[in-house]
């Protein structure tokens, strides 16, 4: 009777693993490449996870190569075998996978919401629509830098020098304050002409303390390896909120910089249609609300309710501010920015 019963068991158990198995083997796996770190973290609580309960089919795995460039470079490595289904990046790495042939367009067959999108997250010739705006900004220790900066200007503070971290390009944060500094020297033709630019970062140069900082600016600044760098508000806004925090954010006076990161389908995407109902989810109104709320994106949906609070806090609240930069023109001479900052500023850091 004992044996009896352990057999029935040991089958019972058998047959369990096998439904399961199979179970296992109808869930779609869609590959999204994005940002490592607090995005990762708060996108996969926000967005990814509500997305995954209300479709248990398919399940969402987050790839993290790194920034926009190589998420891209990780895209370009896969372009006859792809291995990714969905990424996100800058809107101009954007336009650069897209004239390269890596990306399938993204229209209203794959999301209806593409009609309730601001304007400024569909760019012309990009196969890709925005998924989130943000903005640039100073980012500094608020113990070391006792009162809000109120310019560019203050990185060249002789009381900072060696304590400031950057992103060199062709990371998107380089480039714009690259842009900025052509403004700020007079440039007028800053979307295809930075050579000011250069020169106001060359005299910048020795007090940066790295190029590539690690984990990242916003984390260097929390530890206080670093007192002042160039970054993105969202960010700053929810590294502002941890207890004790020692980080600030500021918006100079000569304005900030727009940036969309745009939501990509990869062309011959090994699970095209589950990639397609996972975007559709992205641009969602409920979507975009809950990581507005969860990390002070501004929304590209116009028909997400966030709340004024969270709206507040976003990019969406400096628009009057905001210098008009034509991201199209500028990828152009995105390889020639980058390869000037290697030739001719790096080298002159400490």
């Amino acid at each position: 009777m004992i044996r009896c019963l352990k057999t029935i068991g040991t089958a019972a158990l058998a047959v369990a693993l096998t439904a399961g198995s199979a179970s296992a083997q109808t869930q779609t796996v869609v590959n999204f490449a994005g940002y490592v770190g607090l995005f990762q973290d708060l996108y996969t609580k926000a967005v990814i996870e509500p997305f995954m309960k209300a479709n248990p089919e398919i399940k969402i795995n987050y790839i993290t190569p790194g920034n926009s460039a190589a998420i891209l470079g990780a895209l370009r490595a896969q372009k006859s075998a792809p291995q990714i289904d969905v990424a996100m990046m800058d809107v101009t790495l954007a336009k650069a996978g897209t004239d390269e042939g890596l990306f399938d367009p993204i229209d209203e067959s794959v999301s209806p919401h593409l009609k309730d999108l601001h304007p400024l997250a569909k760019t012309p010739g990009v196969n890709g629509v925005g998924m989130t705006f943000d903005s640039v900004v100073l980012v500094y220790d608020k113990t070391v830098v006792k009162e809000k900066p109120t310019s560019w200007r203050a990185l060249w503070d002789p009381a900072l020098k060696g304590k400031i971290a950057l992103h060199a390009t062709p990371d998107i944060l380089g480039v714009a304050l690259t842009i900025m500094l052509e403004k700020m020297a007079g440039g007028t033709n800053y979307n295809s002409n930075v050579d000011k630019g250069i020169q106001e970062m060359m005299t910048l140069a020795p007090h940066v303390m790295t190029w590539d900082p690690k984990p990242d600016l916003w984390n260097m600044v929390m530890a206080q390896q670093a007192a002042m760098g160039v970054g993105y508000n969202a960010r700053a806004q929810v590294f502002a909120d941890q207890p004790n925090s020692v980080l600030a954010a500021s918006v100079p006076k000569e304005g900030t910089m727009f940036q969309i990161n745009d939501v990509v389908l990869i062309k011959n995407a090994p699970n095209a249609a589950s990639a397609k109902k996972f975007v559709d989810y992205m641009l969602s109104p409920e979507a975009q609300k809950a990581f507005t709320e969860a990390m002070f994106y501004a929304p590209t949906n116009t028909k997400a309710q966030v709340s004024p609070a969270a709206l507040e806090r976003t990019s969406a609240g400096q628009m009057e501010n905001v210098l008009n930069v034509d991201w199209l023109a500028v990828a152009k001479i995105r390889d020639q920015v980058t390869q000037e900052w290697r030739r001719r500023v790096i080298p002159l850091s400490r």
